[in-house]
């Protein structure tokens, strides 16, 4: 009886978890014995039927048989074996032609490998790169029997260490051999010429015209000789190609090919780098404090995790917006985005078994999952919308459906109004005062509308007025006549340095007055203290005639003044203190 109960009890609580949690468990199977990374998962109407398939790119149990599967539900209904360990798998759309599947593209070595109605269709190759003319000479030296095995791996690893270019492939081989073995290899390949081949390390879609789900799109390749090449989806050639001052490993496009584009690339340098469509080099550089793991764009906001266990957003320009601190280390990331609601949000799978859902900063989900996940991706699968399939390090496939009630709130919080929507105002009563201006204003809108707008105008044609005659006479603040003296108040507005080199000048009408010292300078000006200087001026006119007086403060080795004014004069004879 007791362990019935037991047994009950956990069902209940299992039952409870699963009625409060936002996803229904679709399937679950630790022995899938799929083990990917999420660049090599993939949803698409691979036939065009409406039934979405899952396509992965297996790397095999130790990385040994790789395979390209495709899964529809929880089985796998095609499998391939892989020439290399795939890179990264996408579906896109080739042309406008009836009717519209998408085809699989899958980076493997050297070769992104087209694939239409699950077919091999197209074989695309990296251009081969031209050797190293020191690794050349020494091939053709052993040709010629001229150098022994010996010697010859002693120099290939010589060039190895120095120059920048890597060793072909057939060299590293070579390398790799025992003494015993490299004779024969030595006879067997030194008659074949040197190829040295790069291979693809990320791969993503850009849109070539339109911006509409359904439009045609350009693979974009990220290769280990530090170079982005963009894919004409028809022709599969080179349209653009970019270089970047490292080898990149996470890409994240926006816009389209033909009008305007932008490419987010995190390399193995710890960087980011954004390019645009005219610049064969980056245009910003986002420099991160480790190195990057994983590279989502949400709207506008680039996030990164890196290997310090969190997530930064930053802007398309390098400026950081926001970090997030994660309880366990990141081990890959994706984007969830439920069309139905507008939401984009980061999938995050940690190292501790839990995958963390952010929109920004906000933490909007947790879950739990029986290993530590290593790869993600969200989307439509089968009939379902929002779908959600995550691999285990340990090879398990988990499925997980959204339900179509579950909103994310930012918190984990209930669904509904904040708490402090229902707490009561103190609003004031309404006074006997207020609602006869109330009135007042209902009835008497339009004049006291018309009102305001007469006393606006006014108010703007009295100083309009006032400008234009500050304009027409050059009057400056400052003004007297001159039965008083003249009055400059300059503020020092420095408490500990002095001002130093100010002279003082006096601009006058000489036929009309006489100043004894119409030029001198100032003495050492210490703060806090008043200095008056003082000058007398001469009218040398008889019949009444005023001027004005242009007094100007200036510095040493300036000719705009600090300070100026205006002294309107009498024009009596006689003298005047200024």
């Amino acid at each position: 009886m007791a362990a019935a109960s037991s047994s009950d009890s956990d069902a209940c609580g299992a039952e409870s978890n699963e009625a409060n949690s936002k996803w229904l468990d679709a399937h679950y199977d630790p022995m899938a014995n799929i083990h990917t990374f999420s660049a090599c998962l993939a949803l698409a109407d691979l036939h065009g039927d409406g039934e979405y398939k899952l396509v992965v790119g297996d790397l095999g149990p130790g990385g040994q048989q790789p395979r390209l599967k495709v899964l529809k539900g929880p089985l796998v209904m095609t499998e391939s074996p892989l020439p290399a360990l795939p890179a990264a798998a996408a579906t896109f759309l080739m042309e406008q032609h009836e009717p519209r599947t998408p085809a699989l593209a899958l980076a493997s070595g050297p070769c992104v490998y087209v694939y239409k109605n699950l077919r091999p269709y197209f074989k695309f190759s990296l251009p081969q790169l031209p050797p190293n003319p020191l690794e050349q000479d020494l091939w053709n030296q052993a040709k010629e029997d001229r150098i022994d095995p010996l010697t010859l791996k002693e120099m290939l690893e010589s060039i190895r260490e120095t120059a920048e270019e890597p060793l072909s492939i057939q060299s590293l081989r070579f390398l790799q051999l025992e003494l015993s073995e490299m004779e024969a290899f030595v006879n067997q390949h030194k008659s074949n010429s040197i190829k040295r081949q790069t291979v693809i390390t990320t791969m993503t879609t850009l849109k070539k015209n339109l911006a509409d789900e359904d439009a045609v799109s350009c693979l974009v390749l990220g290769t280990e000789n530090k170079e982005l090449l963009v894919l004409d989806p028809e022709a599969f050639t080179i349209l653009a190609k970019m270089s970047l001052p490292s080898v990149p490993v996470f890409l994240e496009v926006s816009g389209q090919f033909d009008v305007e584009f932008r490419l987010a690339a995190a390399c193995r340098n710890g960087n980011i780098y954004i390019l645009r469509r005219d610049s064969k080099h980056p245009k910003y550089c986002i420099e991160l404090s480790a190195q990057p793991v994983g590279l989502i764009r949400v709207h506008k906001v680039l996030v990164v995790g890196s290997t310090q266990d969190s997530l930064h957003g930053f802007t398309h320009k390098g400026k950081k917006l926001w970090t997030v601190q994660m309880p366990a280390a990141i081990l890959t990331m994706n984007l969830l985005e439920q069309h139905s609601r507008g939401l984009q949000a980061v999938m995050a799978g940690l190292a501790n078994g839990e995958v963390r859902i952010y929109r920004d900063k906000a933490l909007l989900n947790v879950i739990h999952t029986p290993d530590a996940v290593t790869s993600l991706c969200f989307g439509r699968y089968g009939r379902e919308d929002n779908t959600l399939i995550m691999t285990t390090r340990g090879g398990g496939l988990i499925i997980k459906i959204l339900k179509r009630t579950a909103v994310f709130v930012e918190g984990g919080s209930e669904v509904g109004p904040p708490p402090a929507q229902a707490m009561k105002l103190n609003v004031p009563r309404k006074t006997r005062l207020y609602v006869d201006q109330t009135l007042r204003e209902r009835e008497a809108g339009t004049a006291m509308h018309r009102a305001f707008q007469t006393d606006l105008y006014l108010l703007r044609l009295r100083a309009a007025r006032a400008y234009l005659q500050a304009l027409e006479s050059s009057l400056s603040p400052l003004s007297t006549t001159a039965r008083e003296p003249l009055k400059l108040h300059a503020v020092n507005t420095s408490t500990t340095r002095p001002v130093l080199g100010l002279l003082v000048c006096f601009l006058y009408n000489e036929a009309l007055y006489s100043l004894p010292r119409a030029f001198f300078k100032v003495p050492l000006l210490v703060p806090g203290l008043n200095y008056p200087l003082e000058t007398f001026v001469e009218s040398l006119s008889n019949k009444g005639i005023s001027d004005i007086i242009k007094v100007l403060v200036l510095r040493e080795g300036q000719s705009a003044p600090l300070l100026s004014a205006h002294v309107n004069m009498p024009g009596s004879e006689g003298l005047a203190a200024a």
